[in-house]
């Protein structure tokens, strides 16, 4: 069975743009980047509608590649109705490229030209087709991939969620192994860095982390003409070596297991009859053992059965003590997974965690990031930074609300 040993996700505006339209999701097992068009008040919107259609997760995980399809075909739906209702929002769109892991399998939905990517063995595999024109242009053979480098209508896509009522999403199933990198990212890196750049910049920062930075930097230095996504996610196999005792009790047609059968005890009688036939004295049959004569020691008196009913109470007292630190721990698991707080990140992008603000002994945090936006804290003033960065514990909705505000522009 395999899950996410580690993960990175990162975003970054660039260096061209003033506001950054892309949203990611990236919690395990399930990860989405999408990339958002029609201006500032329209593609932000409408990239973390698809972001946010994807937090309940899969209702059916025994059909993912469905179950992804359903998430997507409902944030189409929300997408197409609101740019239908607001004036400023017509149009708006979204890429989609979202990612779950299963036991053995990675399952993939795609719309748009955000990709995904598996660095297997050094080799960097891609696993999703850009819709866009240039990239039917080059399946088609009507263009080379030097010119489709430098094409005026690179940027144009042919398919993205919210334009029309409905919307077709590509799904596929990967074979996973053990030891895969995953890449998930918008065309802001691949349009700056080749694929040859991506994986030597992959090859070199085995930490994940490390590699997310260096590929955006790079990205970044290369013109950072668009918005900058990347998810990163390392695979590793969690089962265990067969028992091999448990493996012999349960083996279907395995031979029985003959043990040696001691001899019976002799009977009174036996006895009797065995002194009889050697001569000597005849022998009483002893006390029957269904009537056990009470130990001299008193071992059952009134001062055992005390001592019994003492350790009783103890075993009692340990049980209950346990239960309600079994209560405790999962009202306080709970309680991390129902609290949210609005800080920065290590790059100083406003970010909303899901947690509670602090750190155990070990640097062991309380907290995970929930989502990333596109907004520095150095653009804040200093009256806005202490009233929305101050790690007040807020719920999932209030956070989600007062950051979207934010990223609108729409905070007095």
């Amino acid at each position: 069975m395999l899950r996410v040993a580690e993960q990175y996700a990162g975003t970054d505006t660039g260096r061209q743009r003033r506001a950054n339209e892309d949203a990611l999701l990236a919690r395990a097992p399930l990860f989405v980047v999408a990339d958002g068009m029609g201006g500032a008040q329209a593609g932000e919107v409408a990239s973390r509608i698809a972001v946010e259609s994807f937090h309940p997760g899969l209702d059916d995980q025994s059909q993912p590649e469905l179950a992804l399809a359903a998430l997507a075909q409902a944030a189409n739906a929300r997408i197409h109705e609101l740019s239908h209702t607001n004036a400023e929002q017509a149009g708006m769109g979204t890429t989609l490229t979202a990612v779950y892991v299963g036991q053995d399998e990675v399952a993939i939905a795609h719309v748009g030209d955000s990709r995904a990517y598996c660095l297997r063995d050094g080799e960097l595999l891609r696993l999703t087709d850009d819709h866009s024109l240039v990239d039917e242009l080059l399946r088609q053979g009507r263009l080379t991939p030097e010119e489709a480098i430098e094409h005026p209508q690179r940027s144009v896509i042919t398919r993205a969620l919210g334009p029309e009522m409905t919307v077709e999403v590509d799904t596929r199933s990967f074979r996973a192994r053990a030891g895969d990198v995953y890449l998930l990212c918008s065309d802001g890196l691949t349009t700056m860095l080749s694929e040859e750049q991506i994986v030597a910049v992959l090859r070199a920062h085995p930490r994940l982390r490390d590699a997310g930075e260096a590929l955006i930097a790079a990205a970044n230095d290369a013109g950072g003409r668009d918005n900058i996504t990347v998810l990163l996610m390392r695979l590793e196999d969690v089962r265990t070596a067969p028992d091999p005792v448990a493996e012999q009790a349960t083996m279907v047609g395995a031979p029985a297991v003959v043990l040696p059968t001691a001899p019976p005890a002799p009977t009174p009688e036996d006895l009797v009859a065995q002194a009889t036939m050697l001569g000597g004295p005849a022998i009483a049959p002893p006390v029957s053992p269904r009537t056990p004569r009470r130990p001299r020691d008193g071992s059952d008196g009134p001062a055992a059965q005390a001592r019994k009913r003492r350790r009783r109470r103890r075993a009692g007292l340990f049980a209950v003590t346990l239960a309600v630190l079994a209560l405790l721990a999962s009202a306080g698991y709970l309680a991390l997974q129902s609290v949210y707080f609005i800080g920065t990140n290590g790059r100083g992008l406003v970010t909303i965690f899901e947690g509670l603000p602090y750190r155990l002994p070990g640097n062991v945090p309380l907290y995970s990031s929930d989502y990333v936006s596109g907004v520095s804290a150095s653009t804040l003033s200093a009256a806005r930074r202490r009233t929305l960065l101050d790690h007040t514990l807020r719920s999932e909705a209030d956070a989600a609300a007062l950051l979207r505000s934010l990223e609108l522009g729409q905070l007095e």
